[in-house]
């Protein structure tokens, strides 16, 4: 099986996506996705990830981020969270053998615009899967602490967000993204869109092809598709599919995570 892509360029925002092993519904409790969440607070607490966005499903997650141009950060964060949870639920439930399924893939995404769209695919992600009508009722996700940020154990980066989305106030921010959110739930935008997980890079036709140009040899032999202003630089990989068949009948946004009802954070 071929590897996911994890090609980095320093300053860029990636869409980050990781599937649970075979597929496997190894995130289905709510315990589980919410300590997934701990882990990536603890990423950006050590290791100085700045994430835009994020989702935790049954069996897969979705993390927006951005590089900020330290080595390794992404990878290290990506290590911690993806090895810890993995540590903690086979120890739990006494399972041996993979917790993730092969590597995770990371597509570049360009500011503005097209990381907008991405911000609402992210958010959408439980609504597509008719798990719940509106991403404010999947507690597992960026959209509510951007709504209403808590004023502690804050994942989110705010403020790097509202730079990169060019607002005056995380007020408009969240106003904004309320605004995206309702007319894509009103227009019933459920489609699955593979370009912002089987890529490497998502954006204008200049910016997919200077992300090809500074990849170099990895980025030779790449096909640049798209139309009507969006683009994406092909990625040859086994495609990703978010499956969520009959088992969603057994989901439920339970246990909507609170911070300080949650055990400590452990350390490392």
């Amino acid at each position: 099986m071929p590897r996911a892509n994890r090609h980095y360029l320093p300053g860029y925002v990636w869409h980050i996506t990781h599937r649970c092993h075979r597929q496997e519904f190894l995130l289905k409790f709510g315990r589980d996705r919410r300590r997934w969440i701990q882990w990536l607070f603890e990423a950006k607490k050590r290791h100085g990830l700045s994430v835009l966005n994020y989702t935790v499903t049954s069996n897969h997650i979705h993390l927006l981020v951005r590089d900020n141009g330290r080595e390794n950060v992404i990878p290290d964060s990506m290590q911690l969270i993806a090895g810890r949870t993995g540590q903690e639920y086979n120890q739990r439930k006494q399972r041996k053998g993979a917790y993730w399924e092969d590597r995770y893939h990371a597509t570049a995404v360009e500011a503005g615009a097209h990381l907008i769209q991405c911000m609402v695919y992210v958010d959408m992600n439980m609504v597509r899967a008719g798990v719940v009508k509106h991403p404010s009722e999947w507690p597992h996700s960026g959209y509510n602490e951007i709504q209403n940020p808590p004023k502690r154990y804050t994942v989110i980066d705010l403020e790097g967000l509202r730079e990169l989305l060019d607002f005056r106030s995380r007020e408009d921010l969240a106003a904004a993204c309320r605004g995206w959110i309702e007319d894509a739930v009103n227009r019933g935008v459920h489609r699955r869109e593979g370009k912002w997980t089987e890529s490497i890079a998502v954006g204008s036709e200049p910016f997919v092809s200077a992300t090809r140009e500074k990849l170099g040899i990895k980025g030779q032999g790449r096909e640049v598709i798209g139309t009507n202003g969006s683009y994406e630089l092909r990625e040859s990989s086994v495609p990703y599919r978010a499956i969520l068949g009959h088992e969603n009948d057994g989901l439920r946004p339970e246990n909507g995570y609170f911070w300080n009802d949650t055990v400590g954070m452990s350390k490392a």
